[in-house]
């Protein structure tokens, strides 16, 4: 690269380095369904339960770069709920690891259905990739948008568009 790795600056670089990654790819070192298993409480409540914004960094397994953005998860109880924060852990543990946005998208909702066994999981992921902005095509405005919808989410409309619904809604 043309660049002294004996510079001041660049002696401690690899320790500072695979700290980073450590840390950046510590999801592989976790499982979700005991995070979630840890904080299920039993509720006859059958209605939408939505955590939006669920702030999330990743990267892309392609380029080993950072994408970034934020995840939003609703799931309709059968009999038990979750602790709120369990489902923000559970888009760490995914996002967390080399990563394309489509998998982590359907990674978040399969182990919340296999944990929960809800009637139905929604993700939406939105997220700008830096492997899009920084090189290549460099589009700076670009927001990739993926989804996954099971249960009643996937077969009943009107239960989908209430979701997408709720998403567009501000906070008063």
């Amino acid at each position: 690269m043309g660049e002294d790795p004996l510079r001041e600056g660049l002696q401690k670089t690899p320790a500072r380095v695979e700290r980073a990654w450590q840390f950046l790819c510590a999801g592989y070192g976790q499982d979700p369904h005991q995070i979630l298993k840890g904080a299920l409480f039993q509720e006859e409540s059958n209605e939408m339960v939505i955590v939006r914004g669920i702030e999330l960094y990743s990267l892309c397994e392609h380029h080993l770069l950072p994408f970034f953005g934020k995840c939003h998860i609703a799931y309709l109880p059968a009999g038990q709920i979750v602790g709120l924060s369990k489902l923000a852990r559970v888009v760490d543990v995914f996002a967390r690891r080399l990563q394309v946005q489509e998998r982590l998208t359907s990674q978040i909702a399969r182990a919340l259905e296999d944990s929960l066994q809800p009637l139905g999981v929604a993700v939406v992921i939105e997220a700008r990739h830096l492997c899009m902005m920084m090189r290549g095509v460099e589009k700076q405005n670009s927001l990739a948008v993926t989804s996954c919808m099971l249960g009643e989410f996937k077969e009943n409309s009107k239960t989908r568009n209430e979701f997408i619904e709720l998403l567009k809604t501000e906070l008063r």
